[in-house]
């Protein structure tokens, strides 16, 4: 299994929910502008979208897509969901709010948008954000246990901080705890983060 990456990028969230699975995988950075991979692949013939993450199993079948991507890691590892009966619909709803209310909104902040269009989506963030913070059941997202949308959660927090956007206190608190955990490190290690 190999999963291709751009270090910082929202690919990030895998990475960090495939160490936490403690899943055997390899990982390639892709130079997304080249559409190559560190060892000279055509990307394009990988993912003909172009652009992380993109996750080739041991079948040979290659996924895209945070949110499936992150649904699969949650099925090799029950512990990475939310244990209620609702459990998996309420981890789709999460990792579906924040690729698309809050990742989405990111646009302006890396594609050049005016000073006045990133502080319009910085507002936006940061009340999509500010719900997430007055729903966390716990430490994370869902209790006491990360989750994989917690992986994805993490990433936009960073992103967050890269683009001087103050979040609310309790998720700064969780990026915090996010920031020690194994996995985290491993991953962010292995992008050249830390």
């Amino acid at each position: 299994m190999k999963l291709y990456y751009s270090p910082g990028a929202c690919s990030l969230a895998d990475h960090i929910a495939l160490h936490e699975a403690g899943l055997s995988f390899e990982h390639e950075a892709v130079d997304l502008k080249a559409k190559s991979t560190a060892s000279g692949a055509d990307f394009m013939a990988i993912n003909p979208k172009g652009y992380v993450p993109a996750l080739t199993l041991d079948s040979g079948e290659t996924l895209s897509e945070n949110i499936a991507i992150l649904d699969w890691i949650a099925h090799q590892d029950s512990a990475l969901k939310p244990s209620s009966p609702m459990g998996h619909t309420h981890l789709l709803e999460a990792l579906a709010y924040i690729s698309t209310e809050i990742h989405k909104s990111f646009k302006p902040f890396f594609a050049g948008g005016s000073d006045s269009d990133k502080a319009k989506a910085g507002e936006v963030i940061l009340k999509r954000m500010g719900y997430l913070a007055d729903t966390m059941q716990g430490d994370f997202l869902f209790g006491t246990k990360v989750s994989v949308a917690d992986c994805y959660l993490f990433v936009m927090l960073l992103w967050a901080r890269k683009n001087g956007l103050d979040v609310p206190a309790a998720l700064a608190a969780f990026r915090d705890r996010m920031m020690e955990l194994p996995s985290v490190k491993t991953a962010m290690t292995h992008e050249g983060l830390i």
